[in-house]
C-alpha cells in the first residue's frame, strides 16, 4: 500500500525553524520525485519544494528558496523540509508527495498543519 506520513507541524513565531518530515512507503520512496507542498486558507495548494530520487534535483519556489531545504534519508524513506526564518505567510497545511505516475504527484500524505505568529 502506497503511504506518506507527515509530522513535525506546529506553532511558531516569526523568524523561528520548523522541521517536517514525511515517512514513506517503499513503493512511494522509489517515485521519481517527492515534493512538499501548502494550502493556506481560501488559498489554492501551491508547490513548496521537491527532491529527485538520487537527490541530485531539487527545486524550491522562489519566496522559500532561501530559507527552506529539502533532503532525503534513504536509510529511513524519509522526506525532510528544513523551514528557517519562517514568516506569517509561510502559515498553511503542509503536504507531502510522490510522483509515482510520470509528471504527476498523484500520492499524498494527510498533511500536517503550519502556523506562524506575527
Amino acid at each position: 500500500q502506497v503511504q506518506l506520513a507527515e509530522s513535525g507541524g506546529g506553532i511558531v513565531q516569526a523568524g523561528g525553524s520548523l522541521r517536517l518530515d514525511c515517512v514513506a512507503s517503499e513503493e512511494a520512496f522509489r517515485s521519481n520525485y517527492m515534493a512538499w507542498f501548502r494550502q493556506a486558507p481560501g488559498k489554492e495548494r501551491e508547490f513548496v519544494a521537491s527532491i529527485s530520487r538520487n537527490s541530485e534535483l531539487r527545486g524550491y519556489f522562489d519566496t522559500v528558496k532561501d530559507r527552506f531545504t529539502i533532503s532525503r534519508d534513504d536509510a529511513k524513506n524519509t522526506v525532510s523540509l528544513q523551514m528557517n526564518s519562517l514568516k506569517p505567510e509561510d502559515t498553511a497545511v503542509y503536504y507531502c508527495a510522490a510522483q509515482l505516475s510520470p509528471g504527476r504527484y498523484d500520492t499524498w500524505g494527510q498533511g500536517t498543519q503550519v502556523t506562524v505568529s506575527s
